[in-house]
């Protein structure tokens, strides 16, 4: 070191030592500032341009636009330092701390921060491109709208970091440890994710186009409307992520792990799917064409014990569902007071069902009304269909016709089949809400005097292969309101209902009852049609 840049540091440690702590605009460019202490100064617009501060104490500093381009801060504490809108291109900042540092749209072009502490620091905007942070520790720090392109994270780590909206080209993420991170609408084109760990991360709408994802473990992330064509998944852990309208375009997900997934109105046209693991996953309303696919697991635990193999009809078919629904149409548009019975009791019976986990969509013109309930389990189907017409007054009649079909097929189901036998259970337990719940109904329904919920009624259920099984209601002239007439299912019915459970095989005739409901009824035969083109590798 020269003469003058002792006296250069002479002179600061003087002025430190009396107490000044305000050094805005110095310049120590090119001089030895090792292990030098100037913790809480103000150091705006100064220059360590190729300085030495490694292992300085800087904590608490305020280094707002400072120039320490090529500055060497190795193992320097930097913690709740201030380095808004500084350079810091081709610094050295290996192993340096800079946990709560704020370094917003600050210059760190490819600089190094190697194993350096960056937790909860703040580089929102900040240009760390071509940066090397391997196995830096970054837990709550944000990088939100940052530039990472190119950038080094190898073995990066910790939880809750914000990549949001950062723009992350060609990053090297391979086995990064970030769980929960928020990479909500972050850039990843062509980033190399291999082995990376993100566990319950936000990935909604990033662009993961032609990344590489092989064996990352994603399970429980959010990809909704995520861009993921061309990119390789392949034994990647995708258990339980939301891939809704995400874009799988041409993606290689062979042996994915995507048991209990969601991925409706994805297009996964072009995907490879050999291998996969679908155990749980719906597959309604997919865009899947041209899709490569040998044979898929099935099994719960992803362990090959249920393997099933394809032909091209059968592939098509697989990868083809249809959501199943629930539509109650209304000869007249929906009036206030019937709007608040409809609210309050769905709302109730959600309470004692969760079956019926969601409000239906509405569709109203002058003369009708449609409700639509989206169905993610098909054997829920009928139970959700009993619910859903509770509010209306024709609601005991179709009610007491669903019963009775189903009553009629009892014998005929699969009892080897767990979603056949899985609708008796489920009708045992509406059974046992519809009771609990008429009297309530009635009078709300009487209370909220609607014409609406008094006009006719038809259902239409729609399964995953699109079969259609429609009920509805007849006006009768003089409709009566005696209980023994047109009841609500009664405890007596609910007796007889459990009884499925043991497959009791008795049977209850529509002609043996003179009183049975005037219906636009299906026949048992249909209805066993219907149930039998449910999805069963699911």
């Amino acid at each position: 070191m020269s003469e003058q840049d002792l006296l250069k540091v002479y002179n600061l440690l003087q002025r430190y030592k009396e107490g000044e702590r305000n050094f805005v605009g110095i310049d120590l460019s090119e001089v030895n500032l090792s292990r030098i202490n100037l913790s809480q100064t103000n150091l705006t617009d100064a220059c360590f341009s190729v300085a030495n501060l490694s292992l300085a104490n800087l904590s608490g500093a305020n280094l707002s636009r400072a120039n320490l381009n090529v500055t060497r801060l190795s193992s320097a504490n930097l913690t709740g330092a201030i380095l808004n809108a500084a350079t810091l291109n081709v610094a050295n900042l290996a192993r340096a701390d800079l946990t709560d540092a704020n370094l917003i749209a600050a210059l760190i072009i490819r600089s190094e921060l190697i194993r350096a502490n960056l937790s909860r620091a703040n580089f929102t905007e900040a240009n760390l491109n071509s940066a090397d942070l391997r196995e830096a520790q970054i837990e709550g720090a944000s990088f939100k709208a940052a530039n990472l392109s190119g950038a080094n994270l190898r073995g990066a780590w910790g939880k809750s970091a914000n990549f949001e909206r950062a723009d992350m080209r060609r990053a090297n993420l391979v086995k990064a440890d970030l769980p929960m991170a928020n990479l909500n609408g972050t850039e990843l084109r062509q980033a190399n994710l291999t082995y990376a760990n993100l566990p319950g991360a936000n990935l909604s709408q990033v662009n993961l186009r032609w990344a590489d994802l092989r064996g990352a473990n994603l399970a429980g992330a959010n990809l909704s409307r995520a861009n993921l064509s061309g990119a390789n998944l392949a034994g990647a852990n995708l258990s339980q992520v939301n891939l809704e309208k995400a874009s799988l375009v041409h993606t290689d997900l062979t042996q994915t792990n995507l048991i209990r997934a969601t991925w409706m109105e994805a297009d996964i046209s072009g995907a490879t799917l050999t291998g996969a693991k679908l155990h749980g996953v719906p597959r309604f309303n997919l865009k899947a064409e041209d899709i490569t696919c040998e044979w898929v697991d099935l099994s719960p635990e992803g362990d090959r014990t249920k393997v099933y193999q394809f032909t091209s009809e059968s592939l098509k078919r697989f990868f083809n569902q249809a959501l199943p629904t629930v539509q109650i149409l209304i000869d007249s548009s929906l009036d206030l007071m019937g709007n608040v019975m409809l609210a309050n009791s769905y709302h109730k019976i959600a309470q004692a069902y969760p079956g019926l986990n969601s409000p239906p969509s509405i569709e109203i013109n002058s003369n009708r009304t449609t409700l639509t309930f989206r169905v993610q389990d098909e054997s829920l189907l009928l139970p959700i269909a009993c619910l859903a017409v509770f509010p209306f007054e024709e609601a005991k009649k179709l009610q007491k016709l669903i019963i009775h079909l189903i009553r009629q097929l009892q014998d005929k189901l699969d009892k080897s089949n767990p979603k056949q036998m899985s609708i008796l259970t489920e009708m045992n337990a509406v059974v046992q809400v519809l009771n609990q719940f008429k009297g309530e109904i009635r009078t709300s329904r009487s209370q909220a005097d609607s014409a609406f919920l008094r006009d006719q009624v038809q259902m239409n259920l729609k399964n995953s292969s699109q079969k259609l099984l429609s009920l509805q209601g007849l006006h009768e002239s003089k409709p009566t309101e005696t209980a023994d007439d047109l009841p609500a299912i009664d405890p007596d019915i609910s007796g007889d209902i459990s009884m499925f459970s043991q497959m009791d095989t008795a049977q209850v005739s529509p002609q043996a009852n003179p009183k049975t409901p005037a219906i636009d009824s299906p026949s048992p035969q249909q209805l066993l049609s219907f149930i039998q083109g449910f999805d069963y590798l699911s």
